[in-house]
Parts: structure tokens; sequence; C-alpha cells
């Protein structure tokens, strides 16, 4: 068969291999601890369970519109504002079926053999694979341990050339937990006033997992550049519901008809009852947020703690979302070498830094998602690993 070359330059989502071989430990009778994937531990909240049932009962069982249900694109406008300040029409607002579908239309509409997108390294491994799929240059920006992992404008700007179509940030991020402050994203604004051509992916699907008292600072609260921004988010992450495959995205006005035609043309539409479900989960009580944030926090900090007391680990100190991203350097492993040798002989899964490009050669990835008591078993086994091999 001869098939389109593009899909020879497709990457992996490792984490999601690792989980396999976890769960392939765990069937033979290991005691495996995963601290690989990231999703919440925590079970969807049962009025938004209780809503998508109802969508059933109720008779929701056919197509809606490719952009999603009015309601809950309404709702998802209204929620925008609250968390933003930004007034956006739900006629700019797509709902699609999780996060990574909006990084394929977004990327596939700017990335040509002829272009450049920059992407952030170590970051989304998704985000180079399309890139790479679509032809296009993937210029990396390195996100560093030094800056506390939250993104540089002048390292952004300075990348760009006359063939930079599209810049992907993500804050808070996935794998680092970094959170850029306003400061940084004021910077970033300002410069891309000299790069009008210059489109925005801005990746906020963590945007409500935040520590420390931060507040997340949305791109969509910059009127100047909305012409040119697409958002992502969604309910996966904010809501424990991965599994419902439920994201929505924001697109200025030249480009919300061709994401609803990329949809027309893909996917159709989404899940009618997830759409009920997430219309749920915006208007419903938001408790179930604050308390998993809360228990993130608190295993956050003692991930933080037990890692920095283990020689040879450095950990930075997450401010967003639900990983930890500790330099291992001096521990005489490579970031793969400490992944593989956790999970096949204590019992850990994690994700080695590389996975998610190449500055994150030396570092491996914790998602704190797992239980308090279940992750001290953990760093317990990677002390001991460590200690071990010293």
């Amino acid at each position: 068969m001869r098939l389109n070359p593009a899909f020879g330059r497709l990457g992996d989502e490792n984490a999601f291999k690792v989980l396999a071989r976890a769960n392939m430990l765990a069937a033979k009778g290991r005691d495996i601890i995963n601290l690989g994937i990231g999703q919440p531990d925590f079970p969807t909240p049962e009025h938004i369970v209780e809503a998508g049932i109802k969508a059933l009962r109720d008779g929701h069982h056919g197509y809606t519109p490719a952009t999603g249900i009015p309601q809950l694109r309404e709702s998802v406008a209204d929620n925008l504002a609250i968390h933003s300040g930004a007034k956006v029409s739900p006629e700019n607002i797509l709902i699609a079926p999780g996060g990574k579908v909006t990084m394929h239309m977004a990327i596939m509409m700017f990335g040509t053999q002829e272009t450049e997108i920059i992407y952030p390294d170590p970051g989304f491994p998704i985000y180079r694979s399309m890139i790479d799929f679509t032809g296009a240059k993937a210029v990396p920006v390195s996100i560093r341990e030094e800056n506390g992992f939250a993104i540089s404008a002048k390292d952004i700007l300075s990348r760009i050339t006359d063939k930079t179509r599209l810049i992907i940030i993500n804050s808070p991020a996935n794998p680092t937990g970094g959170a850029t402050p306003k400061s940084e994203i004021d910077k970033l604004v300002s410069g891309l006033g000299k790069h009008p051509d210059v489109a925005i992916l801005s990746d906020e699907i963590y945007s409500r997992m935040l520590f420390d008292g931060l507040e997340h600072q949305s791109l969509a609260a910059y009127p100047s550049i909305r012409d040119r921004l697409i958002i992502l988010d969604g309910w996966s992450k904010t809501y424990a519901m991965t599994g419902w495959r439920l994201g929505w995205s924001l697109w200025p006005d030249k480009l919300i008809d061709l994401a609803r035609k990329f949809a027309v043309n893909s996917y159709s539409c989404v899940n009618a009852s997830a759409q009920y479900a997430g219309l749920a989960a915006i208007t419903g009580p938001q408790d179930c947020v604050t308390s998993m944030v809360d228990e993130f926090d608190r295993r956050r900090k003692l991930v933080v703690s037990k890692l920095n007391a283990i020689q040879g680990i450095r950990c930075a100190t997450p401010k967003g979302a639900f990983y930890a991203f500790p330099n291992i350097s001096k521990t005489g492993f490579s970031g793969n070498q400490l992944s593989h040798t956790l999970l096949e002989d204590y019992g850990v899964s994690t994700v080695a830094g590389m996975d998610f490009g190449n500055q994150g050669k030396d570092f491996i990835r914790l998602s704190f998602a797992n239980s308090f008591e279940n992750i001290e078993k953990a760093l317990e086994r990677i002390g001991t690993c460590i200690a071990r091999a010293n």
C-alpha cells in the first residue's frame, strides 16, 4: 500500500504506552502505583453523571449542531467571561470531543511545508507530532527550570521569522506544572503587535488548577490579539471527565466557520448526552472543583517535599496542573533509564521527560493524580531506588 508519507511523521503519546505496560504488570499480580497517566483519580461528580443519564432518558440520542448545542456554547461563553473577564460571542465557541481536536484543527490550518510553528519544549507531545504531520518546521522554545517553567516572552518573540504562522503556549503546563505570570503574558502580547500575521493557540486546559493563590491569566482577556487567538479548554481535568471526551475552543470570526467545517468533515458532532453533562458541570455547583484542587494541593506539597529530600533529585514547586517535573540529572540515571527502572523494578509508573521534548532529558514527570497514601508509598520506592543505585 502507498500511504500518505505524512502518517510516517506522526509521533506518539508515551504516557499511554506506559499506562498499558503498568496495567499489564498489574494484571500479572505486580503491585503498581500509577504516577504516569495525566487524569484525575476522582470520579466524575454525581450531578454531572446524572445529567448525562437524564439526557439519554429524555431522548437526546441524535445529532447535534456541529459546533455544539446552543445552550452549552452560551454557558461556555458566560463561564469564560466570569473567569477571564473577556466577553465573547457563543458563535465563536466550538464544542469538540476533547482537547486534542482543537490542536489538530489549529495546527492543520497553519502548518504547511513552507511555514514554521513555535511550540514549548518540554511540552505536550501532540504539539510536535501534529506540526511534523503537516510538514511545517517545528520550532521549539525552551521552557526552563530556572524560570519556574514559565514561558519567556523574549524567547518566543526571538524565534518568530517571516515563516512563522502559529505560536503554541500552555499555562498551566503539562508536563512541568509551570504557570506563566501576567507580566510575562503582557510582554508577549505587546511583542506580538509587531507580528500581526502570527496566530496564537493558547492551551488552557488546566486553567482552573492553580495553587498558592495564583489566578489564571487567559489570553482571551487581550482584545488586541482576539482576531488571531484560538483557545483550547474543556471539562476533562477540571471536572474529572477525561473519558467523556468533551472540550471546547474559542475561535476568531475568520476561523470559526473553518473549524465548523473541519468538524463536519471529521466527527460530525459531539456525543449529545456528554454535552448535557458538560452543561450541568458548568452551571452546577463548583465545590467539586474546589475540593479536587485542594486535594491536589495537599498532594503537591507532599511530592515536592519528599522529592527534594532524595539525594540527587531537585524538584521545582509546580504552580498549576497536577504534575511534578523533577530534575534527576545528579542521580546517575537519565530520565528514560529512571522511568524504566522505577516501573519494572519498583512498581512505580512515571513518564520520562524526553517524551515531552529534548529539553526534558534530565527529568521525569510524576502525576499526583493518585491517592495521598499511594503517593507516599511511591516516593519511598523512588528514594530506595536512588539510594541503591548510589
